[in-house]
């Protein structure tokens, strides 16, 4: 099977099982960093090597960076606990329809606690408008929370422009950045980001390993979610997990240290493969056509249904939409916020590439898809819709 669904998950890189297997086996590296003894300051000293090094990679201070099990728990604790810890400021949130559900469940549990959130549309090519962003912003609002790249869609937010509107508006800005570390240079001082969310599994690192920034500057603290001990500053409790931390730090090490080089060589590829398939009678591109991420080409076909498309399409590993929502029936929510018929939006395929992905693999995906749309729409007995042939 060809692997073309890096947006889901990546591969670990070789270099950096090496790291987590040595230190598994490690008779330096297997105690508690939270032991006060010589082999747990060792293991303590390690990790905080690594803290400095991922901090340094946003343009951060090493006591800026909390390990978390992912981007998802990173999303939540900035999410909900910066809203609790702020309650007596203000009950109001602002943040977008097309966020990852770790970032719109956190706003809908804080609305069952009687918070406010107002959720924004982006236009039709998903890009949201910072003035929109701007105008939702009141007296009592305390968070905004804006993606980096969208993990449907690929689409790229001005995080920047998002940010100095938050910063000018005493407002903290939290960013989702688990789809654009390792493909977009990021640096939470010039972007004005108070909290950023990075995974490592979707950086060639494990599964189970991330981290949120937390600006010490402007929030020293936000109310944590789970109880247990006084690790990460008192705001995740739990004993780390070394290899994880250790492998995660050089998964992105490797991913910061190809920035100039891996992202163009990806997004040749994505484009040589949307030039193949957009010749495709009635077939769609989602999102912006320049603004959006190397790794991520996401379309719609008219005249198919979506899960016969997929089985057509089963030598290769692909996803009809963001792979927290792959066994839900109904028809992803990011693409029906553009504006996409539910056909069209269930009818939808993403491509994602990445650090593994061969030109060959674009050229038989793009040989197989053609075949398949064709195949499906001669055994269709409504065909395609009209003015589209």
């Amino acid at each position: 099977m060809i692997y073309l669904d890096y947006a889901a998950t990546t591969p670990v890189d070789e270099r950096v099982a090496e790291v987590m297997s040595r230190c598994l086996v490690s008779p330096e590296l297997f105690a508690n960093s939270a032991s006060s003894h010589a082999p747990g300051r060792r293991v303590n000293q390690a990790i905080e090597s690594a803290r400095e090094q991922v901090a340094g990679m946003i343009n951060a201070a090493a006591r800026e960076l909390i390990w978390t099990s992912g981007a998802t728990e990173s999303d939540n604790l900035a999410i909900i606990g910066a809203a609790r810890f702020r309650s007596n400021r203000g009950r109001h949130l602002v943040t977008s329809v097309t966020e990852h559900k770790a970032v719109l469940d956190s706003c809908h549990a804080l609305e069952k606690e009687g918070f406010d959130v107002s959720f924004l549309h982006p236009d039709e090519f998903g890009v949201l408008a910072p003035e929109d962003v701007s105008a939702a912003i009141t007296e009592a609002t305390t968070v905004v929370s804006i993606m980096h790249v969208n993990n449907e869609t690929g689409v790229i937010q001005d995080i920047r422009a998002i940010g100095e509107i938050c910063r000018s508006r005493d407002v903290l800005f939290h960013v989702d950045a688990a789809q654009s570390f390792g493909r977009l240079p990021i640096d939470v001082r010039a972007d004005h980001i108070d909290m950023l969310s990075l995974s490592a599994h979707k950086t060639y690192g494990p599964k189970g390993a991330g981290a949120l920034f937390l600006d010490a500057r402007r929030i020293g603290r936000v109310a944590p979610l789970l109880h247990g001990g006084g690790h990460e500053r008192g705001l995740r409790p739990g004993t780390l997990p070394t290899h994880q931390v250790l492998g995660m730090s050089k998964a992105l090490e490797i991913a910061q240290r190809n920035l100039a080089g891996e992202p163009p060589r990806i997004a040749a590829l994505r484009d040589h493969l949307w030039q193949r398939i957009s010749t495709i009678p009635a077939v769609q591109l989602n999102g912006h056509e320049a603004r959006r991420s190397c790794h991520i080409l996401n379309v719609s076909v008219a005249g198919v249904e979506g899960e016969s498309l997929l089985y057509g399409m089963r030598d290769f590993a692909l996803s009809s939409g963001s792979a927290c929502i792959s066994d839900a029936a109904e028809p992803s929510y990011v693409l029906k916020s553009l504006g996409r018929s539910d056909q069209l939006a269930q009818g939808s395929v993403r491509f994602s590439l990445g650090r593994f992905t061969t030109r060959a693999e674009v050229d038989q995906a793009a040989d197989a898809f053609a075949a398949t749309v064709a195949r499906l729409r001669d055994l269709s007995p409504y065909g395609l819709p009209d003015g589209m042939d």
